[in-house]
């Protein structure tokens, strides 16, 4: 995967945005599936004081808003607008598909592993930028330590690593 250069201030605004209108869209969408499953299906009308007995079509109106919003998100994913968002979007998604081996890769990368300082030089490289645009700052010290050492342990073995060099399926030796 390429690492992409991205402007902060364009991708918080961006990013904020986009979580604003998603969050009125859905609001707004359960509003109204709601209100239309109540007027089609509700029941009769009760005192104040009592339930509708209407909350399952509410439910059903939250669900389908969800379902519309997400369809809505997933055909715009593509759009100028939102390439930083997705970007990060996918960051996030490797983080999480290395997290979830990083107790294999790490002691690998202490024997001399190429695989293994391959992901865990990308790995910490492209926390840092998603740390630094989320303003993620409590744990950036801790990510810069780790990118460190494994920095070193290339130069240290002259080893020739570029973050060019990650691939998704270089994960499946571990």
């Amino acid at each position: 995967m390429k690492i992409v250069d991205i402007d902060k201030v364009t991708y918080r605004k961006r990013s904020n945005l986009v979580i604003i209108s998603f969050v009125a869209c859905l609001a707004i969408l359960a509003l109204v599936f709601g209100a239309i499953l109540i007027q089609l299906f509700g029941t009769e009308p009760v005192s104040s004081s009592e339930s509708t007995g209407n909350f399952h079509l509410n439910l059903m109106g939250v669900i389908l808003s969800a379902v519309v919003s997400a369809s809505i998100m997933n055909h715009f994913k593509t759009h100028s607008f939102l390439t930083e968002i997705f970007y990060v979007w996918q960051l996030k998604q490797i983080h999480n598909k290395i997290y979830r081996k990083v107790r294999k890769i790490k002691p690998a990368s202490e024997e001399q592993n190429v695989t293994a300082l391959i992901i865990l030089n990308f790995y910490y490289t492209t926390q840092k930028q998603v740390f630094w645009l989320d303003n993620n700052t409590l744990t950036m010290t801790t990510v810069q330590k780790q990118l460190d050492e494994i920095q070193d342990k290339i130069k240290m073995w002259n080893l020739d690593i570029s973050l060019e060099d990650f691939d998704l399926k270089l994960l499946e030796q571990f």
